[in-house]
């Protein structure tokens, strides 16, 4: 005699089927815990986003091997959940736990709960005034006592290990000290997208370390680039400056002239020149040349007087050091 299939079931598979076929990510979330008016919160945030099918493990196997894959793929993220629940989602792996991270929060831990990390107490004062919380903390193993008027916890004290169960009202008081360690909200025990399965682990990205990484990567990989000379689009611009700025520097120390070479090279033998004629006696001086050694003083002498200042010179000045720098013609009597 074949058992009799109740509708619900078929149902449940027919719309599970027609889901799976729209494709998209996919993901396996546990909602235990999960109370049922914060549920339909999580839904109605989540509505536009992605859909959630609560469905038995079976009946999604049916519906996952019906349009044509393999339900091994589902099997891991199924067994990590104690009430498990498909979602499918246009969106992608890293943006479907983003999503489902800010459904999570903090609460009180219940007698039979398993602990989700160590259960750490650091010394501190609660701030909590004296009273019977003092009996109680010290009851589920947190060392108290009342000092200068207010509760205050002795020492460091792990009061439970990962994996371990909370008994009696040991998760009460964690509450009264603002440690909430049960997390309640929809985890991800994983995605499926194109084929590819995603582990929470993989997808819980710090995205401003992340940003930061690249930026450091990318800085690095330029300079490298730069030091070993090696030519890109983005390169060529920095190496061909370095290049240039190399190129006149050699070219200035061997007195080359060029068009670029040449103000600079008679710059420097305007200074020089106007540094050997200081060192001259006045009667060996033709008139041209005192005057430019007396307005070479002179500048030097209000340089020292004015008050230090960044700013850039005027564009007076700058033509007035270009004059000084074109009258080299001047001084040939003295290499004559």
């Amino acid at each position: 005699m074949i058992p009799k299939v109740s509708p619900w079931k078929k149902n449940t598979v027919a719309a599970l089927t027609e889901m799976l076929k729209e494709g998209g990510t996919f993901a396996v979330i546990d909602i235990h815990g999960v109370p049922a008016d914060s549920m339909l919160g999580m839904r109605a945030g989540l509505r536009g986003k992605m859909q959630i099918q609560v469905a038995k493990k079976r009946l999604m196997k049916l519906a996952w091997e019906a349009t044509g894959n393999d339900f091994a793929d589902l099997e891991e993220m199924y067994s990590s959940a104690i009430q498990p629940a498909l979602i499918k989602s246009d969106l992608n792996s890293f943006e479907v736990f983003t999503e489902l991270k800010k459904t999570e929060s903090g609460r009180a831990a219940k007698h039979g709960d398993v602990a989700p990390h160590d259960i750490i107490v650091d010394k501190m004062d609660t701030g909590m005034p004296p009273g019977p919380i003092v009996g109680e903390l010290n009851s589920v193993g947190i060392p108290a006592k009342i000092v200068k008027g207010s509760v205050q916890i002795q020492k460091k004290v792990t009061v439970l290990n990962e994996g371990e169960l909370f008994e009696g009202d040991l998760g009460l008081m964690l509450s009264k000290i603002g440690i909430n360690p049960i997390i309640a909200g929809l985890r991800l025990c994983g995605t499926i997208e194109g084929g590819t399965s995603f582990k929470p682990a993989t997808l819980d990205i710090d995205y401003e370390k992340f940003e930061s990484d690249l930026i450091s990567f990318g800085a690095g990989a330029f300079n490298l680039a730069c030091n070993i000379r090696w030519f890109t689009t983005q390169t060529i611009p920095t190496l061909l400056s370095k290049a240039s700025g190399e190129a006149l520097a050699l070219a200035l120390e061997a007195a080359i002239v060029t068009t670029d070479t040449l103000p600079h090279l008679i710059g420097r033998a305007n200074r020089g020149a106007l540094g050997v004629a200081g060192s001259l006696s006045a009667d060996a001086l033709d008139e041209e040349l005192s005057q430019l050694l007396g307005a070479a003083a002179s500048a030097a002498d209000s340089a020292a007087a004015a008050p230090s200042t960044d700013e850039a010179p005027t564009e007076a000045e700058e033509e007035e050091e270009e004059e000084e720098e074109g009258s080299f013609d001047g001084l040939g009597s003295l290499f004559g």
